[in-house]
């Protein structure tokens, strides 16, 4: 059984209980080393592939995260749907710790990551101007209204550097432009998931107020942590759902992203950059 569907847990979400007939499998990238060993097992009837994104025993800053590595192994697994859970905080006061945002849309408050596979002679714009798969949001805020959580479609999700937490100047000023939730991790992984033609959404679990709300001047760990744990039941449910309700055949443009995204002329792409990107433009050249 082909492993065409993947799972990032982000903090708190290291693990998928439901997985079953389990195997650790390690992927060499020409970026690098993923996060960790890729966990493959069966979840509800299906080959899945699960990522701790921040390592084992959550060892890597969001700075740190081999963002290319990660997408690019789940790239040659097979993988064409990805769903990712992360932490976020809240700028709304609707948004409440512990519920669940299916976001669409990000604004990039990160410096200089790396959030591209191309490069090295070889040039490709690809659209993001909906950055997240449209599909699979909908179906993973289904999944999540079906498991009996507080859920939001949509939102505005702030990916700032970290790991410090915003200032309170920053939480007020993203409040006045609308943005609706804040983390560090998302926006890297979903430019590249566009790029490698996987669809990609987030379940973004809800920890804390950010420090604009005057009962959270204060983010702390131990705060995120306890409503992480109180959430990561649910977040395991929603995903499980989503994967059982996935269909096998995909029809949205995520799929085709590269087609009409490579600018330059092929006898222009260096050998060396066209093998390495071989599993992403191979069908393009």
């Amino acid at each position: 059984m082909s492993i065409t569907i993947g799972i990032i847990g982000g903090s708190g979400l290291y693990d998928m209980a439901e997985l079953t007939d389990r195997e650790e499998r390690t992927v060499q990238t020409p970026f690098g080393a993923p996060s960790a060993p890729y966990v493959i097992g069966s979840l509800r009837g299906k080959r899945v592939a699960f990522l701790a994104r921040h390592g084992a025993g959550h060892r890597l800053l969001p700075t740190e995260l081999n963002f290319r590595a990660n997408i690019f192994g789940f790239k040659l697994l097979g993988v064409e749907y990805l769903l990712s859970a992360s932490a976020v905080g809240s700028l709304k006061e609707e948004y409440k710790p512990l519920d669940l945002v299916i976001p669409d849309q990000f604004f990039d408050r990160t410096k200089g990551r790396v959030s591209t596979f191309f490069g090295d002679g070889l040039v490709a714009h690809v659209g993001f101007a909906h950055p997240f798969c449209k599909r699979l949001s909908s179906l993973a805020f289904e999944s999540a209204r079906g498991a009996g959580a507080t859920v939001h479609e949509g939102g505005s999700y702030v990916c700032m550097e970290g790991p410090q937490f915003s200032t309170l100047s920053e939480s007020r000023l993203y409040r006045s432009w609308g943005m609706d939730i804040i983390g560090m991790t998302n926006l890297q992984e979903a430019k590249l998931a566009r790029e490698a033609e996987i669809c990609y959404t987030t379940i973004a679990l809800v920890t804390d107020y950010d420090c604009w709300h005057p009962e959270h001047d204060q983010v702390t760990v131990e705060m995120i942590i306890a409503n992480l744990t109180q959430n990561a039941r649910m977040a395991q449910q929603v995903i499980a759902s989503a994967v059982e309700r996935l269909p096998y055949e995909r029809t949205c443009e995520c799929a085709s992203a590269l087609k009409y995204a490579i600018i330059t002329r092929p006898e222009a792409i260096p050998a060396a950059t066209k093998r390495k990107l071989g599993p992403l433009v191979g069908k393009y050249l």
